[in-house]
């Protein structure tokens, strides 16, 4: 394959409780898309522990830098020699009782290259099945957009509720964002409403690849989540989509298309309004 087509992959999972089994499940399906040729794979939110309760995470903190599911982004990636997007991990925040939801990059050689601390926090009630989510209780919020370097062109980070936000992405545009990785968690309600939707408009609206890994399926603390994990490329087109369940999508990321595209259709360029965090 050539340098500017290179496979990408998005994880999907229903993770529950207990971290050692939802590690197993996530090595498994890794080293699934990485033996189908995948060099990017990208994990869902909260891949490693989803608890009964919001405050279960804060037990799991792990310092910056070291802990178990740290080590087994580090030593996966490497063995695989692929780069992983780590879902979301909680890491050691500056406010005693709360946690960061970061999501860690790490190279083919298994060295971390990047780390995002979602944002955009979901503190919302969903009238329709009395759902209350407040992730703000819990979690410390980020202040920083993040785009690095990579093989599959500049990779920009986001988390889930953050997908709502399209001056965060406009501002990582402005950093020469392409390839937007995207870890999730939708709920059930909010997925079917909204998920494609917003997953396929972030990829129009800044002519980039969306790399959009969701959990998907039902959980031990009684929620469930939308699936659809997805890739977008940058005209809008799902190039491979999986509705539910645990599995992987993998589809060919073309960097030489998505410069064509924005060339042919330069509305990138014909921005009036710049929009800063």
């Amino acid at each position: 394959m050539s340098e500017t087509k290179k496979k990408i992959a998005a994880i999907q999972m229903a993770s529950g409780p207990n971290v050692g089994a939802n590690l197993l499940e996530a090595e498994r399906l890794i080293v699934e898309a990485a033996d189908a040729g995948a060099g990017l794979a990208v994990l869902p939110e909260n891949f490693g522990f989803m608890g009964a309760s919001e405050e279960d995470k804060c037990a799991l903190c792990e310092k910056d830098g070291e802990g178990p599911m740290q080590d087994f982004l580090s030593q996966l990636a490497g063995r695989l020699g692929i780069w992983l997007v780590g879902g979301t991990i909680p890491l050691e925040a500056h406010v005693p009782g709360k946690i960061r939801a970061a999501c860690l990059v790490y190279d083919d050689q298994g060295k971390r290259v990047a780390r995002y601390d979602k944002i955009h926090l979901f503190d919302v009630h969903l009238v329709e099945t009395d759902e209350r989510y407040i992730e703000s209780e819990t979690i410390e919020p980020g202040d920083q957009a993040v785009v690095i370097d990579s093989p599959f062109g500049r990779l920009g980070i986001a988390v889930c509720y953050d997908l709502r936000f399209p001056e965060m992405f406009r501002r990582m545009l402005d950093e020469g964002m392409e390839t937007l990785v995207m870890p999730a968690a939708f709920t059930a309600i909010t997925g079917k409403a909204h998920w494609e939707i917003l997953v396929r408009a972030r990829a129009v609206e800044n002519f980039c690849y969306v790399v959009a890994a969701a959990q998907g399926g039902f959980h031990v603390n009684g929620r469930e989540t939308y699936g659809h994990s997805m890739i977008v490329d940058p005209w809008g087109t799902i190039l491979a989509e999986l509705p539910s369940g645990a599995g992987s999508v993998i589809a060919p990321l073309d960097l030489e298309y998505l410069a064509a595209t924005r060339r042919n259709f330069p509305s990138l360029d014909h921005r009036q309004l710049y929009c800063h965090l």
